[in-house]
């Protein structure tokens, strides 16, 4: 966080919540989907996008729940344009549904959140065969992006309106493997460490918008892609940490931590400042760009990632 809550040059602060970060900004005309939305920062970064004017598609894995958030939503704001997909991250079929039905919807996008997440859960596979972390919280937005980034391009040409992604990483990328990213043993349980898998995931949230933004510049296409840190927030998605963890990080929380309207706050400004327009390939954090580890600005690294991913969603 900025010290002491200190201003940075975007006039905002780790304190700043997502309302306020946003106000004055018109929205209407826009369509965002953000992933991950029954819960914490992703239902928060929802409901502020509402507020603002833009039509949110969330993209959740229980409908049920993302229709509960939705009627809360739509019973403070009853001119909130908002829709109810589902989507499950750890499954590529899941993507590939959901891209297929949102680009048979003929709705623009403006903007496209990568928000959803799971953090240090016991090692898994996915479906597919992969590491459960790196699935969830890379590759499906990985595969997501992919299949979205013309319907994004698109929009942009015809609406002569910046497209942005955010994809939401954290400062766990820091604490990863020593390598960066296992390439070579990204799904095997041998020296598989569920924190050290999360930063991992997290340092490949950075690397996939720093390279997806190189190649954008390249295309000339009006399109950003850019990564935050939301801050530490006690939401869900510490529902794997072991239960004494838990309890000791509860009782500091007080300390050093955000509220959820604040952890949204660096997505949504992002997402919709108009101080962000033309920004893209950067990290941010507390509303302001800041710098992340070398791993992170490491562009062999982000290619090879690039390379490695797209292997996996052809094969």
């Amino acid at each position: 966080m900025w010290p002491f809550n200190r201003k940075g040059l975007s006039g905002f602060s780790s304190s700043s919540t997502a309302e306020e970060v946003t106000r004055g900004i018109d929205g209407t005309g826009l369509t965002a989907i953000v992933t991950g939305g029954t819960s914490g920062i992703g239902t928060e970064t929802a409901r502020v996008l509402v507020l603002r004017g833009v039509h949110v598609v969330m993209a959740v894995r229980n409908v049920s729940s993302g229709n509960t958030i939705k009627e809360a939503i739509v019973k403070e704001t009853p001119s909130a344009k908002i829709d109810v997909m589902e989507l499950d991250l750890s499954s590529m079929a899941s993507v590939r549904k959901f891209a297929s039905e949102f680009n048979s919807l003929n709705l623009p996008l403006n903007i496209l959140i990568n928000n959803a997440g799971i953090m240090a859960a016991p090692f898994a596979l996915s479906q597919d065969g992969l590491e459960l972390q790196f699935a969830t919280n890379h590759m499906g937005h990985f595969l997501l992006t992919n299949l979205l980034l013309e319907k994004m391009k698109s929009t942009s040409r015809i609406s002569d309106i910046e497209g942005r992604i955010v994809n939401v990483a954290s400062d766990a990328h820091k604490i990863t493997y020593s390598e960066g990213i296992r390439f070579d043993n990204i799904n095997s349980p041998t020296g598989y460490k569920s924190y050290l898998a999360y930063g991992q995931t997290k340092l490949a949230n950075i690397l996939h918008a720093n390279e997806l933004s190189r190649r954008l510049k390249e295309e000339e296409a009006n399109v950003t892609a850019n990564s935050i840190h939301p801050g530490v927030i006690m939401t869900n998605i510490f529902r794997y940490q072991n239960p004494f963890l838990s309890a000791a990080f509860g009782a500091i929380a007080k300390f050093g931590t955000k509220t959820i309207e604040q952890g949204a706050a660096t997505t949504c400004y992002v997402a919709l400042s108009p101080q962000v327009k033309g920004i893209t390939g950067k990290y941010f954090k507390d509303n302001n760009v800041c710098t992340p580890s070398s791993k992170a600005l490491d562009q062999e690294m982000a290619e090879k990632l690039w390379n490695f991913s797209m292997n996996i969603i052809s094969a």
